[in-house]
């Protein structure tokens, strides 16, 4: 295994020296600010006040942290060991909103908690699916870790965030040179260049995007109006917990869902770090998945964003080669700092969203080849043949006809959700059916 990783530029536990540490740190900071425009998105559909958001901006940056350290330091018995931090989750987006509805803040807070609680439970339950998921699964899953975050960031290369945006081409030709900067920085860099090819990727498709568009520039000019350094503001919604029962199935869906998503983040995580492995060791899968429930259930206790396990930031430290865990520790550290200096976390906040795109999509692209490339690195058979294209087919189906499966029964809704958890039972499922055979080979014998 050794010589395996002889390709890595820090393996996983390496300390990489303290100026490459803070800058490899930056660059999956850079990547984990995509997430803050979900709490941001949040407070506007309650209508909440200026204070309420930067006070719910900083707790979610904050459990975000605290969740990539907790992910990646290694305590004794929670936590992978790998660089795979932790960013405000996507998947509680809607139903947190519903909570919030229904009962304010206290009720999505004590749902978020409970939905912590239940991944947490999911937890041990890893290590008996050893057979569940042979090799060729495992890299389905891999790969559907990066095809899941082909909406997010192909949308933010066009550099719209909702349906109805209008689409500028100087958004499209920042986010195309942005691209290009990172993949032959990557290609053709050596040392430094090769290692910050993301960093340099965003500064200079920033650096476009002020020139090209000067609006981006103007977002920049109000950061001075901002205090420089300011604690959150506790205000009455932060003061009470409540649960109701009522949305207990649903948030429980959620959790299994999100269990599902950190899974093949964490599997993504430990192929890019152990390149000689031969099977996946779950051991370190069980504890990153209860580092994640414990990481959701803080967001509750603390009243910020459900927190879940970040694919761009793996796919990130898979391009670069550099998985070192204390990255990601480092990284959550200075992401709970930053949350108490509102003028950075505002400018950082800015970053054009065709710059961010590019980023997305140059993450996304080692991670959907490097599942392939272990799918299809054993003898292929018509079985698997139709338990990756069946799962494929309905997975994806779940992102191109979204409207079809709101108007589907609940049950069905339930779990045709997201790519990458619909694609993932469906591919566990069929994958006991179709081998059923040999189930009653074994016990004929």
């Amino acid at each position: 295994m050794k010589n395996r990783e002889k390709h890595l530029v820090y393996t996983v536990n390496e300390v990489p020296p303290l100026p490459h540490l803070l800058v490899s740190s930056l660059q999956h900071i850079l990547l984990m600010f995509v997430s803050i425009s979900l709490p941001i998105i949040f407070a506007s559909q309650i209508n909440a006040s200026a204070q309420f958001t930067a006070t719910f901006i900083s707790l979610s940056m904050i459990v975000a942290g605290l969740g990539s350290i907790i992910q990646s330091v290694g305590l004794p018995f929670i936590g992978s060991k790998y660089l795979c931090p932790n960013v405000c989750g996507p998947s509680y987006m809607s139903l947190s909103l519903s909570a919030a509805w229904v009962g304010g803040i206290p009720l999505m807070r004590g749902m978020i908690i409970i939905a912590g609680l239940i991944e947490m439970l999911i937890a041990p339950i890893v290590q008996k699916l050893r057979k569940v998921f042979p090799t060729y699964i495992v890299g389905l899953v891999v790969a559907m870790v990066g095809i899941s975050i082909i909406k997010m960031s192909v949308a933010s290369v066009f550099g719209v965030a909702f349906q109805a945006d209008a689409i500028r081409t100087a958004d499209l030709l920042i986010g195309i040179f942005s691209l290009l900067v990172m993949v032959l920085a990557n290609i053709w860099g050596k040392g430094v260049i090769k290692m910050y090819c993301l960093l340099i990727g965003i500064a200079l498709g920033w650096l476009l995007a002020i020139i090209v568009v000067p609006e981006y520039g103007y977002a920049l000019s109000v950061v001075g109006e901002k205090p420089f350094f300011a604690f959150p503001t506790i205000t009455d919604e932060f003061h009470k917990i409540t649960f109701d029962m009522k949305m207990l199935i649903p948030f429980a869906v959620i959790a299994i869902s999100g269990s599902l998503k950190s899974f093949g983040n964490l599997l993504a995580a430990q192929k890019i770090s152990k390149p000689g492995m031969k099977k996946a060791d779950f051991v370190p899968i069980r504890k990153g998945l209860l580092a994640d429930g414990l990481s959701t259930a803080l967001a509750g206790i603390f009243g910020g964003m459900a927190v879940d396990t970040s694919s761009s930031n793996v796919g990130l430290a898979g391009s670069t080669k550099v998985v070192s865990r204390w990255i990601s520790v480092a990284a959550g550290v200075i992401f709970i700092i930053l949350a108490f200096f509102p003028q950075l976390t505002f400018a950082l906040s800015h970053v054009p969203k065709p710059v961010l795109g590019a980023a997305l999509v140059f993450a996304g692209c080692f991670m959907i080849c490097t599942g392939l490339q272990q799918m299809f690195k054993q003898e292929w058979s018509a079985k698997k043949t139709f338990v990756v294209g069946i799962s494929l087919f309905f997975g994806l189906s779940t992102a191109f006809l979204p409207a079809l499966y709101a108007r589907a029964p609940h049950f069905i809704q339930t779990f045709f959700t997201d790519p990458l958890p619909t694609t993932t039972l469906l591919a566990v499922i069929l994958n006991q059916i179709f081998n059923l055979d040999q189930f009653f080979k074994k016990v004929n014998k």
